[in-house]
């Protein structure tokens, strides 16, 4: 216990709001708890069953469900449980004489239960919690789905007209990237044809609105002719004129009585020759011109069944705008313009541009030729089960898109020699550094490969006939160290496989099970294998935790001024920094620290 309490990288975790710090203790009480388990489970066929045996199982699902609600780190500690049970019901089986197929099978499912359905219902539960408190639209909420920001209060909208036809007044979303709308502003593209803004806009608002007109007959903003004649003179008219797959519409914004415009200019941030620019172009009372027509492609596998595949349905149609010149489609993607656009999301017309990106569809519609008792549509509530597994999605596919590079980010192989740190803060002289303990960390990472060394001898000598595992303290070494080093092991080696950005502290639940191991092999050296002088000389094993815990207490002091962001000075940082790849700043520090006056000052005193 006393070398985590002298670990500075785990310290300086925890003084920072951060997961990883809670991480690890549950992490640790999941170890606690099916150590103590395994425990009741070696005592043999008397102990299965009773309530101690049923209080550890159960506490290793509760640590479970908490590990893995905190990070999905936790999925490792779950492969290490799993892994660890796998081989407990492998010898239960083995076991003929005491282990009847109906006793082993109470054996599983007792396992299945605590194991598999605590922690998923405690998991689930932890989100049930979180939909019932956070109800209220925020930032984040900008990830979700429109179904799923619809079930947040003041997000969900009236039912709306199914029926979208040349004059409706609707706004247009986009698909793939959390749904912005088609949005445009009176400001103009400082470069390229200098025209007004097209935008993905996340927030409702009268710049979204868009008139859908046909291409042969432009309307002004009230849905009138520009010659002056109205184009609908009866409710009947409206069925003639639903706008369907492979119409040619143009879309004119009400707001700046401008039109969705594209040519062969290239876009302002993506400036690849497959992308045009789009923007607004017009003014009151102008035609338009050919750049403004666009061609309605539904795509129907992402459509709802029936009438909405063949033509434009509000909500239920998921359709493409195919530009008439240049054959280009209207496009987005997480781009985001600069300052001079609100930082808003670039829209472009892409060339051979992929599905998801260009999808778009209809969410709020209004035609002045509709009665009052026309079709109406509404999202459709995605229920518990559907906002829990599309918040899963979002979380695998937001962390996977964790790749760019960071100043202080770091790859796996560094960890275990504590290569480099995180630097997390910097003022008046001061800072405050995320650096291990440079003893715990070496010698837990030396335990390990001890551990490897002997395991990979035995295995040899295994092989050549010697019969090692015999011996029931090299048998317990084995199996104890073992299953510290396996738990190390599962919490580091899947970090190899990510592409995502990393840094040093994704090693603190490793470092825990290696610093078990690291007490493990020192217990076993200096209290339970024969070695002569040792063995029969306690004193030996008390002084060596002594020392050992003492070396790790001046070290942790030496580097607790990183830790807690205390004052330092220049010559005492440059004594401790070992390696250059230790990359805080000792000019950060004075050269040296004046120690306050004792006392108040004499305004404070009396």
């Amino acid at each position: 216990m006393l070398q985590f309490v002298t670990e500075n990288g785990l310290l300086t975790q925890a003084r920072l709001i951060l997961l990883d710090s809670p991480l690890v203790v549950a992490t640790a009480f999941t170890a606690l708890a099916f150590t103590s388990f395994t425990n009741q489970h070696e005592q043999g066929p008397a102990k299965a069953f009773d309530i101690s045996w049923w209080f550890w199982l159960v506490m290793t699902g509760l640590g479970l469900g908490v590990t893995v609600s905190i990070k999905w780190v936790g999925l490792f500690t779950i492969a290490w449980v799993g892994s660890l049970t796998l081989l407990q019901l492998w010898v239960l089986l083995r076991d003929t004489k005491t282990v009847t197929m109906r006793i082993f099978a109470k054996h599983f499912l007792a396992r299945a239960f605590c194991l598999i359905i605590i922690p998923v219902t405690f998991y689930m539960a932890m989100f049930a919690i979180h939909f019932v408190c956070l109800s209220n639209p925020g930032d984040g909420d900008g990830f979700m789905s429109s179904e799923f920001q619809a079930t947040l209060n003041n997000k969900g909208m009236q039912d709306v007209p199914a029926d979208v036809a040349f004059g409706s007044r609707v706004s247009i979303r986009h698909v793939n990237t959390q749904g912005g709308y088609l949005h445009s502003h009176p400001l103009m593209y400082p470069g390229g044809s200098q025209q007004q803004q097209i935008t993905l806009y996340p927030h409702k608002d009268e710049n979204n609105v868009w008139l859908m007109e046909n291409q042969t007959q432009p309307l002004d903003a009230n849905g009138v002719e520009i010659n002056g004649t109205h184009v609908w003179d009866n409710v009947q008219n409206i069925t003639e004129n639903y706008i369907r797959n492979g119409d040619v519409i143009r879309l004119y914004h009400l707001p700046t009585h401008r039109r969705l415009h594209s040519h062969d200019v290239r876009p302002p941030v993506s400036e690849q020759d497959w992308q045009n620019e789009v923007s607004a172009y017009g003014y009151e009372g102008f035609p338009g011109d050919a750049n403004d027509l666009f061609r309605v492609e539904i795509v129907k596998k992402q459509s709802a069944p029936g009438e909405a595949r063949e033509r434009l349905r509000t909500l239920q149609t998921k359709f493409r705008l195919v530009h008439i010149m240049t054959g280009c489609v209207l496009f987005s993607h997480k781009v985001k313009l600069p300052d001079w656009a609100s930082e808003q999301q670039e829209v472009t017309c892409a060339k051979g541009g992929t599905i998801p990106n260009s999808l778009w569809y209809i969410e709020s519609n209004m035609h002045p030729a509709l009665p009052s008792d026309a079709e109406k549509v509404n999202y459709v509530d995605p229920g518990f089960f559907g906002k829990f597994w599309e918040l899963q999605k979002v979380m695998w596919k937001t962390n996977a898109g964790l790749v760019e590079s960071h100043a202080w980010d770091s790859r796996p192989e560094s960890w275990p020699i504590l290569r480099r740190g995180i630097n997390f803060w910097g003022k008046n002289n001061r800072q405050i550094y995320l650096i291990g303990n440079p003893i715990i960390w070496w010698s837990s990472t030396l335990a390990v490969v001890v551990y490897v060394l002997i395991k990979g001898v035995a295995v040899l000598r295994w092989q050549r006939s010697f019969d090692d595992y015999s011996n029931t303290t090299f048998k317990r070494f084995d199996y104890e160290v073992g299953t510290w080093v396996l738990g190390w092991a599962f919490h580091y080696f899947p970090f190899f496989l990510m592409g995502r950005q990393l840094f040093l502290h994704h090693y603190f639940p490793a470092l825990f099970f290696a610093v078990l191991a690291l007490c493990q092999v020192f217990d076993f050296i200096t209290a339970r294998f024969a070695i002569p002088g040792v063995r029969e000389n306690p004193v030996v094993n008390k002084v060596g935790v002594v020392a050992i815990l003492a070396v790790s207490a001046i070290v942790f002091a030496l580097y607790a001024p990183l830790s807690y962001g205390n004052a330092w000075t220049k010559s005492e940082c440059q004594r401790v920094k070992l390696f250059d790849t230790w990359d805080w700043d000792c000019n950060t520090f004075l050269e040296s620290v004046s120690v306050p006056s004792q006392g108040m000052p004499s305004r404070q005193r009396g």
